[in-house]
């Protein structure tokens, strides 16, 4: 690293902070929703739309923040409002049984995450557009990435130990304190990067940020509010229509700027809108860790482990104890759908913990007995650990074929990434004709099999997409087009938890994952037809 800018590890270790909060807290999101004993009690279907929403919603308003920070505030402060919001919010979240805090400490890290996110990425960005850095703006986001990924490899073994141990909220808090490290640690590089800080000067046609938000934000909220009121529901929630039917002024302000830009600039903002609109569906399967893969690891996973490796774990606060105690709990099917009564409500009675349901009764531990399994959201820590190991790996490979002349494009890496995201869903079919659809429990190597062949598909997509979009923006409104980004994820992530609300629709599991597995074949096929307009383009603009 010693050849990239100074701020590079001061801006490595904020987002690794930053991410070390939010990965904590998606982490055991979905858990600590569905938990009726010391959580919230949602059923999955609703635990789901609202995880699906507001990972959707935390990366829709970085559309706002990235328009702020290049008409208003810069993107220093810009990044210390949103990190100090967020930090607020995983404080407020930490109150237990709380509704009104609940979603009022949703809200506010929804409002944080847009000042932070695309921010720090374009700023990020900018530190590479030194002549003597251009060259190593893929690498240095593949570092940024990396920075990402440890935040979330060591988050969720806290959480564990927390919530295992003393309870949710002081795993929610554990993630305000981290993000108030990372702020701490912003404004220690503060120097490193003023330059790079620019703040434009716009023109009187391109309009007030009054007047943008007032045509947009404006329009959302009015659209949002009205799709939620519509009587039913037209894509399977009241939650779900108000996010697509609201993300529609925002996607029309795009098409606006797209519309409005200099002949030279339309080039770069349609190849931009172009990859956008393709990777909705990596992030629509990507996203799916904290919903359905989750759900995959908790019940349908063997987390025992070896007597060998019990001390290792429990040092590490990564265990959870089950006690073979008859007391009650949720009844579930075959496919651990929790039963219902007339009135709604989640059946209960006494029996055994609903993990042991697809245990052979003869394995089952003798009752009063206890056994220690590796929590559930230590296996999030799966992708980010491939991501530190794989980082190096990736990149060594692309420096070499660039040195041979033989790198693939940007696009081309983003292609290829989706091509292998694809391959990742065929090991988890795999996996459930493996465990007979969950009559008996699945190796913990099919998830892991599973994160790491996606991981190689989101090192070419991810970091990749980031490095594209601070290549290709137009200077004037490059926070603006990083928000654009962030609302492709935010599509996508909104997507995710439409199809994990569907999971308990499909009895053969298998089915769940092939739907996912044609998704990005397709998305992958699109994009590869595209790219000889695509490459065209970035040889155009002088990017490559």
């Amino acid at each position: 690293m010693n050849k990239h800018p100074k701020a590079l590890p001061y801006l490595f270790l904020t987002e690794m902070w930053e991410r070390f909060g939010y990965y904590l807290m998606i982490g055991i999101f979905l858990l600590y929703m569905t938990d009726v004993e010391g959580g919230l009690g949602f059923d999955r279907a609703l635990g789901s739309d609202v995880f699906g929403t507001f990972i959707a919603l935390v990366y829709i308003t970085p559309f706002i923040g990235g328009l702020l920070a290049d008409r208003i505030l810069g993107f220093r402060k810009s990044i210390v409002i949103g990190g100090v919001l967020m930090g607020i919010g995983y404080l407020l979240l930490a109150i237990p049984h709380n509704l009104t805090t609940f979603y009022a400490s949703l809200f506010i890290m929804i409002l944080g995450n847009g000042f932070f996110k695309p921010n720090i990425s374009t700023l990020l960005g900018n530190l590479y557009n030194e002549d003597k850095y251009k060259a190593l703006k893929d690498d240095g986001y593949s570092y940024f990435y990396m920075g990402i990924n440890i935040g979330a490899l060591i988050c969720n073994f806290v959480a564990a130990y927390l919530r295992n141990n003393y309870g949710w909220g002081y795993a929610f808090a554990a993630a305000g304190i981290g993000m108030f490290v990372g702020v701490a640690v912003f404004i220690s590089g503060w120097k490193h990067y003023a330059h790079a800080d620019v703040r434009r000067e716009v023109s009187p046609q391109e309009g007030s940020v009054t007047t943008l938000l007032s045509s947009v934000l404006l329009p959302a909220l009015v659209t949002g509010i009205l799709a939620w009121n519509i009587p039913g529901n037209i894509f399977g929630s009241d939650s779900t229509d108000a996010f697509l039917f609201g993300a529609m002024p925002v996607v029309g302000f795009y098409l606006w700027i797209l519309r409005k830009a200099t002949a030279a600039e339309k080039p770069r903002i349609q190849a931009l809108l172009t990859v956008y609109a393709i990777v909705i569906v990596f992030w629509a399967v990507f996203k799916q860790n904290g919903t359905a893969l989750t759900t995959w690891a908790e019940f349908y996973t063997d987390r025992s482990m070896p007597t060998l490796v019990e001390p290792v774990a429990e040092a590490l606060g990564s265990t959870q104890t089950i006690k073979m105690e008859a007391k009650e709990y949720p009844v579930y099917d075959s496919q651990f759908r929790t039963q219902k009564g007339p009135e709604g409500k989640i059946i209960k009675a006494v029996g055994m913990p609903p993990y042991f349901i697809n245990v052979p009764e003869n394995e089952r531990p003798p009752e009063g007995s206890s056994v220690e399994l590796v929590s559930t959201e230590i296996f999030q820590s799966v992708n980010p650990f491939f991501v530190i190991i794989l980082t190096p790996v990736v990149i060594f490979v692309f420096t070499w074929l660039r040195r041979r002349g033989k790198e693939p494009t940007t696009p081309a890496k983003i292609g290829w990434g989706l091509v292998i995201s694809a391959l990742s869903t065929l090991v988890t079919i795999w996996g459930v004709y493996a465990c007979n659809n969950g009559a008996v429990k699945a190796s913990a190597w099919w998830v892991v099999m599973t994160y790491f062949v996606i991981t190689f598909g989101e090192l070419c997509l991810s970091p990749m997409g980031l490095s594209m979009v601070s290549k290709m923006a137009p200077p004037r409104i490059a926070g603006l087009m990083m928000g654009g980004w962030q609302l492709a994820t935010s599509l996508g992530n909104k997507l995710s938890g439409v199809l994990a609300k569907l999971w308990d629709n499909y009895d053969n599991k298998a089915d769940f994952f092939w739907v996912n597995f044609i998704m990005l074949s397709a998305a992958a096929l699109v994009l590869f037809l595209l790219l000889r307009w695509l490459n065209r383009i970035f040889r155009e603009q002088g990017v490559y």
